[in-house]
């Protein structure tokens, strides 16, 4: 399906009722809008995993503007600021009033600019896997620390001036250690995800928003309750980055859970102990 939201054609999918029988009433269950990373991939990393999560809420799969499966093809558009005011307005279409907000990665930056431009607007957002600002030195040491010096070298390789021809070697050396237990085949969905290289150049290359953005200064200001999650072999998005987030962040309002033996996401290594968690951050 799609809506059109601030000029672009923004698809989306939606598993699982918003609205259930209760007695002889109907109760509205909480909505969780997923944000997925990149960029320049799409949704497809978060099915199946997250249908799990519809026992208690409606889960939406949402295509970031100029991805995936969503319009909006101009690079001018392809910023934090248009991407997190996307997400308001996407909500704005469609009535979904309170919603939570996971932004996994790269959407974890979407979900923070969401949070600094749109304040109290979630009932709570989930910062899964992501940072305030990206640290080539700190994620060169975790890719050292996940799966050696040569490894660590691509990445930086990689990371100094991304390019989009670089995109499938990096993802040949590096991307194999995102996770601890990656299944045959490597991350479940990337292979049926669509992918545009273009996006990530533009956003992460040499003169890209990402080196540039720094959401510290505006975590103090969060009006909603967070949730960070991060795996402790996470070699892109390191556990330093969680905690420098959640150092940030409004103590009474905010909690911070770094799991073992996970990676990049940790729905995809640890998806009870992720899901389990989710669902009592919705249900409070």
């Amino acid at each position: 399906m799609r809506v059109m939201v601030n000029g672009a054609p923004l698809w989306f999918d939606v598993e699982g009722a918003g609205l259930v029988p209760d007695g002889e009433g109907m109760r509205q269950r909480p909505t969780l809008i997923l944000l997925h990373g990149g960029p320049g991939f799409d949704h497809a990393t978060f099915k199946p995993a997250f249908g799990a999560l519809t026992d208690v809420a409606q889960v939406i799969y949402l295509d970031h503007r100029g991805q995936g499966r969503s319009g909006g093809s101009d690079p001018a558009t392809w910023t934090l600021a248009q991407w997190a005011d996307d997400v308001k307005g996407f909500c704005d279409a469609l009535g979904i009033e309170k919603p939570f907000v996971l932004g996994n990665s790269f959407g974890g930056f979407v979900a923070q600019a969401y949070m600094q431009r749109h304040p109290g607007h979630a009932a709570g957002v989930i910062l899964s896997s992501t940072a305030a600002r990206m640290q080539l030195d700190l994620i060169v040491k975790a890719f050292d620390r996940r799966a050696g010096p040569a490894v660590a070298a691509a990445a930086r390789t990689f990371w100094t001036d991304v390019t989009a021809d670089k995109v499938a070697p990096y993802a040949a050396i590096c991307m194999g250690c995102y996770t601890v237990n990656p299944p045959p085949g490597g991350i479940v969905g990337r292979s049926r995800s669509i992918v545009k290289p273009e996006v990530l150049e533009h956003f992460s290359g040499r003169n890209g928003e990402m080196w540039g953005m720094d959401f510290r200064p505006s975590l103090g200001r969060a009006a909603s309750p967070v949730l960070v999650l991060a795996g402790d072999q996470d070699p892109i998005t390191p556990w330093e980055a969680a905690e420098e987030i959640f150092a940030h962040l409004p103590p009474a309002t905010s909690m911070l859970k770094r799991f073992a033996q996970c990676g990049h996401g940790t729905f995809r290594d640890d998806p009870q102990g992720t899901f389990d968690l989710l669902r009592a951050f919705m249900r409070q």
